[in-house]
């Protein structure tokens, strides 16, 4: 296993610039390019494509259904099982607003968009995703900087340098709110 001096340079770094002060805890974390991540609360593992020149992350997302619940619109759809390419997984979530994608042919695409809690690594983070068929591509999962800023540094070189480790930060939901998640110890 190789030696990167990179996380200690940047934190050497942010000490002398005054980023950080003595004592202060980087909570940054090297990734490689593609990461396994994990879909929370279903707990879902998925290989994932860490995408700094997006700023949105995306989702495959087959047999989109739009429906209402409680006076508000939802969207439910449906994802390859990571564990059987044959069978699919259901999830609904709110849907937060449609998102126009100006595409590499020049031609607009009109994608929905909700929030989705991801575990990268040691991090949670619950941000906006945009759902896309990319059953024509590799990863199920694209991860934009949405999801990575200010805690994810990706190495290009690399792979698969963290497995998802997040737990529920607190059984104590008038302490943190329920969807937060915090790394293991």
């Amino acid at each position: 296993m190789r030696f990167s001096i990179l996380p200690l340079a940047l934190l050497l770094g942010q000490l002398l610039t005054g980023g950080l002060q003595a004592g202060d805890l980087d909570v940054r974390t090297i990734h490689g390019w593609v990461e396994r991540i994990e879909i929370l609360p279903e707990g879902i593992s998925l290989k994932a494509r860490m995408d700094t020149g997006a700023t949105i992350s995306s989702l495959n997302a087959l047999n989109k259904e739009y429906f209402r619940r409680d006076g508000k619109r939802w969207i439910a759809f449906d994802i390859n099982d990571p564990e059987d390419k044959d069978t699919f997984v259901r999830i609904e979530r709110p849907l937060i607003r449609h998102l126009r994608i100006v595409r590499h042919d020049g031609d607009f695409q009109r994608r929905p968009v909700v929030s989705m809690g991801l575990c990268i690594g040691p991090h949670y983070r619950e941000e906006e995703m945009s759902l896309t068929d990319r059953t024509q591509l590799i990863y199920q999962v694209l991860v934009g900087r949405n999801h990575m800023g200010g805690i994810i540094l990706v190495d290009s070189a690399e792979t698969f340098l963290h497995r998802p480790n997040c737990l529920p930060a607190s059984d104590d939901p008038d302490e943190h709110d329920v969807d937060h998640f915090a790394p293991q110890t």
